[in-house]
């Protein structure tokens, strides 16, 4: 069962090829709808404005997410969000091209992408667990990180490089990619059995608050991320440690936002072939302390490669915290919950990091950057001490598989 070769015999293949198109694509288009607002607006306000109009649809849509992830076939909802997004990109590549598209306009996508967004990435996380066998979720989730990364890494590149040669060419490399991903999704013949549906009411849409409330080890590794990234995010104030403080200039800049994703891709890759089997739960609360030391050494820098160094270590601990945190979360929930406890989860994750960048800008602006991601690294060491008196279950965790 663990041996590596043996997904290559499921639907997880597909499943990790579409999902690999699918944050390849989406990152592309978010590169190139910030930068062409810009270029429209020349305004930094309209840049936020791009932020807010994606993900405030994920905050506004969090129950439904989870009622349709529960209720209706996974694979199909994740095809018909991707169908929107293709939509979005053909929309975008044809008024680019026709020179028609307005900042209104430009929000208005940005808020379809977040609309159709806020639905993809729950209801893949739950539609995952049913491909494969338990034992293998902890390696294939690690895998599934390793495309996650590479679209991250690879995408804002890629789609900086198309968009100088023209706009639209970009949307278009993007509606191509969405395509690819729905054609390796349509390719899943795998479904989980017909159950009957529950009643919708407010406790079933509630139902995945109500669940994580009940199970203190997923609890625990939601709410310690949340705090963790939070709190020690220093992503949001890079421009600020490459100009002022390292004199890294713009490609400095560029390589110090790739830092924490190339740690991560690398630690999930290590994870895929080398599994977690013992005490996770330690090594979860070790890595995010981790997370805590390695943001304070960056806080201090003065040194661009320690600092560089840094943010790989950064990216890296953090990428064991959402393997473990991820892996609870999909072997804990039951399937018929997993849509909606998924939906909560990434509600988590979005505000972490949108909080997190405005956290990390307010105590910037009163103590300083420096100040402000030491006092938050020092914040997060403080955070794991004390979740480890509140969460004893999760620190006595043994295995991600329950025995």
């Amino acid at each position: 069962m663990n041996d590596p070769q043996s997904l290559r015999d499921t639907p997880f293949p597909r499943f990790v090829c579409s999902q690999t198109a699918d944050f390849l694509a989406y990152h592309m288009l978010t590169v190139a709808v910030g930068w062409q607002v810009y270029d429209i607006t020349g305004s930094a306000m309209s840049l936020g404005l791009v932020g807010l109009a994606q993900f405030l649809p994920q905050v506004l849509l969090t129950l439904v997410v989870g009622h349709v992830a529960d209720r209706f076939e996974r694979r199909r909802v994740v095809m018909a969000c991707q169908a929107a997004l293709l939509a979005v990109a053909g929309l975008l590549a044809f008024g680019s091209h026709a020179g028609a598209l307005t900042e209104s306009m430009m929000l208005a996508c940005a808020c379809l992408m977040g609309a159709a967004r806020s639905f993809v990435h729950p209801t893949m996380s739950a539609y995952l667990p049913s491909l494969i066998e338990p034992r293998q979720l902890p390696r294939a989730l690690a895998l599934s990180a390793s495309a996650r990364q590479s679209g991250i890494i690879i995408g804002p590149a890629l789609g900086g490089a198309l968009y100088a040669t023209g706009a639209p060419v970009v949307y278009a490399a993007c509606a191509l990619a969405f395509c690819l991903s729905i054609a390796a999704l349509s390719g899943i013949r795998a479904s989980r059995p017909a159950r009957p549906r529950e009643p919708l009411s407010l406790a079933y849409l509630m139902g995945g608050i109500t669940y994580i409330k009940s199970k203190p080890e997923v609890l625990g590794a939601i709410s310690l991320d949340l705090f963790s990234v939070l709190l020690g995010g220093a992503t949001a104030l890079l421009p600020i440690f490459a100009r002022d403080i390292l004199h890294a200039g713009p490609l400095g800049l560029g390589l110090l936002r790739a830092a924490p994703a190339v740690g991560a891709l690398c630690m999930s890759l290590y994870l895929a072939r080398t599994p977690m089997t013992r005490r996770v739960g330690l090594k979860m609360f070790a890595a995010v302390g981790l997370f805590g030391t390695a943001t304070i050494v960056f806080g201090l820098s003065t040194s661009f490669g320690l600092s560089l160094a840094a943010l790989c270590v950064l990216g890296a601990s953090d990428m064991v915290s959402v393997v473990v945190r991820s892996s609870l979360v999909q072997l804990e929930t039951p399937d018929d919950m997993r849509g909606r406890v998924s939906a909560v989860n990434s509600v988590f994750i979005g505000t972490s990091n949108q909080l997190g960048e405005f956290e990390s800008g307010l105590t910037a602006a009163w103590f300083g950057a420096e100040a402000a991601v030491v006092l938050g690294g020092v914040c997060t060491i403080l955070v794991v001490l004390l979740w480890m008196r509140l969460f004893p279950a999760l620190r006595r965790r043994e295995s991600l598989v329950a025995r």
